[in-house]
């Protein structure tokens, strides 16, 4: 079955799914199934309900018991190496 990735931003249209789309080609690239979904921050509760991650884009401290990564990282690729490790560690690739 595969794992659920949330990505979230204020809007869920640029900058998340940018980010949604780029985690999507590595974690194929990782031979990981996961499904990764980019919503807008009123979405967020209701998409994190059955995920397995959070990629927070914004910054943000969200309060939830979902683990959560640095979206940041993967836009301007500084610790995006060590943020997408985390990741592949919290779906237990």
């Amino acid at each position: 079955m595969a794992s659920k990735v949330v990505v979230a931003c204020g809007s869920g249209v640029a900058t998340s799914e940018m980010v949604a789309a780029r985690l999507g080609k590595m974690l194929e690239q990782a031979s990981v199934d996961a499904q990764v979904v980019a919503v807008e921050l009123s979405e967020l509760e209701g998409a994190l309900a059955d995920a397995d991650a959070y990629v927070d884009v914004m910054g943000t401290e969200y309060a939830t018991d979902v683990p959560a990564v640095n979206g940041v990282a993967f836009l301007t690729g500084m610790n995006a190496d060590a943020e997408f490790k985390r990741l592949l560690e919290i779906l237990g690739a």
